[in-house]
């Protein structure tokens, strides 16, 4: 079963005034089969350590690894983690102007295997993943991200991870700009491939309305670049009811 392993992950970002640190300290273990809420207020790190992890230049990794099965993810270039089984959902995803959908998907999936999918079997293995999704035939001739609607965007993440199938999928804040019969497509989505292969998920959000329609097996709240608590889906079930004040609270008298 592959893992990823997350230690004392330090990482900092350049502003006017010099570096400064986001993450300061992150441990976190993921297995193929397990879905990860990372949940905590605005600016407390958790789309940096997506970032981070997916190898945006941006972010500054200073001290601590990042493993995927043994081998230093953090080590290898972007499209090379994206090989070793890394996928990132965006949160605010391009748009690519002159390619379309359909070039688009059936590219990258020839960079991540090696060799190019079978065609016949790839338009059907398309065809059916954009129906589950509940997207128009017509969205695979149209070029990336351009002029999609933020509902179409996240689908079209989902439709990319299931197509793609890699070994870890980080979802950062999928939910957001959603309606609630977007989540709910979204999410079904996200559970079927969880149901139909081992992938783990580091799911990525502010509030919990995600959660109600996917499980998580595990919760981390992080506040200030470090993992302040961690549970089950009861502890979602208690940050709904409670919110982030206290460790905001208990973060700032500690600095």
């Amino acid at each position: 079963m592959s893992t990823l392993e997350i230690r004392d992950l330090h990482v900092s970002v350049e502003t006017e005034s010099g570096p400064k640190e986001i993450l300061r300290g992150v441990d976190l273990d993921i297995s193929q089969n397990e879905t990860h809420a990372i949940m905590g207020p605005n600016g407390s790190g958790k789309s940096t350590l997506a970032y981070s992890l997916a190898g945006h230049p941006k972010y500054k990794v200073t001290s601590g690894t990042a493993k995927l099965d043994g081998e230093d993810l953090l080590s290898l270039s972007v499209d090379e983690r994206a090989r070793a089984g890394l996928f990132l959902a965006m949160q605010y995803p391009v748009e690519v102007p002159g390619v379309t959908v359909s070039n688009f998907l059936r590219s990258a999936k020839t960079a991540i295997d090696g060799e190019a999918p079978n065609l016949r079997h790839w338009v059907k293995d398309m065809k059916t993943a954009m129906e589950r999704l509940k997207v128009d035939p017509v969205f695979a001739e149209r070029n990336v991200n351009e002029g999609f609607s933020g509902g179409e965007k996240k689908r079209h993440e989902i439709l990319q991870m299931e197509l793609l199938q890699p070994k870890f999928g980080i979802l950062d804040e999928t939910d957001s700009g959603l309606d609630v019969d977007a989540l709910k497509v979204v999410s079904e989505g996200v559970n079927r491939v969880r149901e139909n292969s081992d992938i783990g998920i580091m799911l990525i959000t502010h509030y919990t309305r995600i959660l109600r329609y996917i499980t998580p097996d595990h919760v981390h709240v992080f506040v200030a670049g470090r993992v302040a608590e961690e549970g089950g889906p009861e502890l979602a079930d208690r940050l709904e009811s409670e919110g982030y004040d206290r460790y905001v609270q208990a973060a700032a008298a500690k600095a």
